[in-house]
């Protein structure tokens, strides 16, 4: 079955108003605290909440977060056996993506109508972008060498992180962050197109304070055509993908106070693609590495130091093009304990380097300090951070936030925030061979929040509004010439974007159900022939609504996505629409004995026809499989 427009637009249409009963009967059950049974039989007690480190630099517990903070943990990861960290990603609230075909090809995503190069990914701490294109490359990150990801939406991390996180953070934890006991598994996988992975992990903990995880994978596939006929570049061969992926995570308990460490995520891989002629193809390595010190000299205060380098490096043959990113971080972070609340300090140096035989960039350098205060308490929650970057291309900037939070009772909160943020333009956004403008400006943003959240043991339902207003934004205009057939890159005047984002998480007995939905306008407010415009790839609605099923040994979701329409460039021509697409997946989990256990993913179930970019292909319905064996 392929569901229509029709189809799909009912659906949409049921998901929020589904939705608005949820939160309808949320505001309902707010004067009944901690509801424990119901016609006197006992629910179990779940824990919704987690602590994040993302969203405050320091432990904190989500309830107590002002920035909307998703996490995806290790056994929400088991759903994603053989995809990447951009399949994951891209199936969260507030994101939209597209791809230039199938696996490790050229891809993008946005979050709250920011694009990825305004979107700061850390790998444990550490930065990870390439420095000519300015995004980074998570369809590169295999998902299989990854502990959790941490989500944190919005501008707040400008003034915590510093330049490119105007629209939001994703920081990676590499696998074995926490190691509870001695192990070694292996798995092997198989899925659609030929797609087959093999991998190990061995975990290792000592009586003297001592645990180590290494872990080691190799995935490949005959891939998609990633081209349809009539398109730039079109091929009819399958494009293929393969990569060996690589993590290490080392902790060493010096003693009470003391705690040492290391980690580290590497993938080489290698990118099939059609040029129109014959076999192109591109060679990527990837990863980054950290090192640190921490020192807990009393409770709730420490002092920790690091270093680490991330590296995004990519040889293209075909056409005789080399981009070798390099950053190299240090920084200093330190958390006290006060009377009321907690006081955050720091400082940072960050040296990027770009080495390309395309064109001469010199090296940039950004030194960094900051301060930040957090409180977490059972009616109260505040935030407030200030930032000082000295870029040594662009000079000085200062951001800031500030926001607050009243507990009207145990479970009801409500929220408001003001973040002020930058972005550098990236070497690609300045090289006039990619249509780019060496006096271009860097991109500030005034960005307002305001929230309503509910939460009890059975559930967690947010309901976040926000208007971000973007000065000098950068963006493709869209408009081919001779010059630049692609478009040129320019600093738009304005751009507006606001929207609502309603998400809602539940968990009843063995049973788990819930969804989000996202209504969004981003548009050009520049004034100019494009204003007014939608900026692309920002559909006006978005939805998925998920139910499922655990027990101790069985872990079943069936989930339905939903994006509206959207242009694929700024200048909103019809040729450049992307139409509206509905995608049924369903995922599970099961341990067959105490050692062995299986994953199974079948994706866009109703083989459903759909575009993410003009020209380029997607997969109808695939599904990939997977054994892991563990020796305890």
């Amino acid at each position: 079955m392929i569901l229509s427009r029709s189809t799909t637009s009912a659906y949409l249409r049921w998901c929020i108003l589904s939705s608005i009963g949820v939160m309808s009967m949320n505001t309902a059950l707010a004067a009944v605290p901690n509801i424990s049974s119901i016609d006197g039989r006992e629910l179990p007690q779940t824990e919704l909440d987690e602590i994040v480190v993302t969203a405050t630099r320091t432990p904190t517990k989500i309830s107590n977060t002002i920035a909307q903070t998703r996490v995806i943990d290790s056994e929400a990861l088991k759903r994603y056996q053989g995809q990447s960290a951009l399949d994951i990603i891209k199936r969260q609230p507030g994101f939209s993506h597209y791809s230039n075909g199938g696996s490790g090809t050229t891809s993008n995503f946005y979050m709250r109508g920011f694009d990825n190069k305004q979107i700061l990914v850390l790998v444990d701490g550490i930065r990870y972008s390439s420095l000519s294109s300015g995004g980074a490359t998570l369809s590169l990150l295999p998902a299989d060498q990854i502990d959790r990801i941490e989500v944190v939406y919005g501008a707040s991390g400008s003034s915590i992180y510093g330049a490119d996180a105007m629209g939001g953070v994703i920081q990676i934890f590499t696998k074995g962050q926490n190691v509870e006991k001695n192990q070694f598994s292996v798995s092997t996988g198989v899925g659609s197109n030929d797609e087959y992975l093999y991998g190990a992990t061995a975990q290792f903990i000592n009586d003297t304070g001592t645990s180590l995880s290494l872990s080691a994978s190799h995935n490949e596939t005959d891939g998609i055509n990633a081209t349809l006929p009539g398109a730039f570049g079109y091929n009819s061969d399958d494009d293929g993908f393969e990569s060996d992926n690589f993590s290490l995570a080392l902790t060493q308990r010096i003693n009470e106070q003391w705690l040492a460490g290391a980690s580290a995520l590497y993938s080489k891989s290698t990118t099939d693609f059609d040029d129109g002629i014959g076999d192109a193809y591109s060679d990527q390595k990837n990863g980054a590495a950290q090192a640190f010190i921490d020192w807990r000299y009393r409770p709730g205060s420490s002092v920790k130091l690091q270093y680490g380098r991330s590296i995004d490096e990519s040889d293209n043959p075909t056409y005789s093009s080399v981009y070798d990113t390099k950053q190299d971080q240090v920084s200093l972070v330190g958390q006290h304990q006060l009377p009321v609340g907690k006081g955050i300090y720091g400082a940072e140096y960050l040296k990027q380097s770009l080495d390309s035989n395309v064109y001469d960039i010199d090296d940039r350098d950004v030194t960094s300090a900051f301060l930040g205060y957090v409180l977490a308490s059972s009616q109260f929650d505040a935030q407030a951070n200030v930032r000082f970057d000295d870029n040594s291309q662009y000079g000085d900037e200062m951001t800031y936030n500030l926001g607050g939070a009243y507990h009207i009772n145990p479970n009801l909160r409500i929220g408001a925030s003001y973040a002020k943020g930058f972005r550098a333009p990236t070497f690609n956004d300045l090289y006039p061979g990619f249509g780019g403008d060496p006096n271009l400006k860097p991109e500030t943003s005034d960005n307002y929040e305001t929230f309503i959240e509910y939460d009890t043991q059975l559930q967690s339902t947010r309901l976040t509004g926000y208007r971000n207003n973007v000065d000098d934004l950068i963006a493709n205009d869209g408009v081919p010439t001779t010059a630049n057939p692609f478009g040129s890159i320019k600093n738009i005047n304005k751009a507006k974007i606001k929207g609502i984002t309603l998400t809602s998480d539940w968990q009843i007995d063995d049973y788990l159900f819930g969804g989000s939905y996202e209504y969004q306008k981003a548009k050009d407010d520049s004034g100019n022939d494009n204003d007014g415009n939608y900026l692309p790839v920002r559909p006006k609605n978005q939805a998925l609504v998920y139910a499922g099923y655990r027990l101790a040994n069985v872990d079943v979701r069936a989930e339905y996505e939903y994006i509206d329409d959207y242009y694929y460039n700024v200048s909103n021509a019809d040729s450049q629409l992307v139409d509206s697409y509905g995608l049924l997946n369903i995922s599970g989990n099961y341990q067959l004995n105490p050692n062995l256990s299986m994953t199974a993913r079948l994706n866009n179930l109703t083989n459903k026809t759909y575009v993410t970019a003009p020209g380029y292909n997607t997969e109808g319905i695939n599904f990939f499989t997977s054994l892991t064996y563990n020796w305890f």
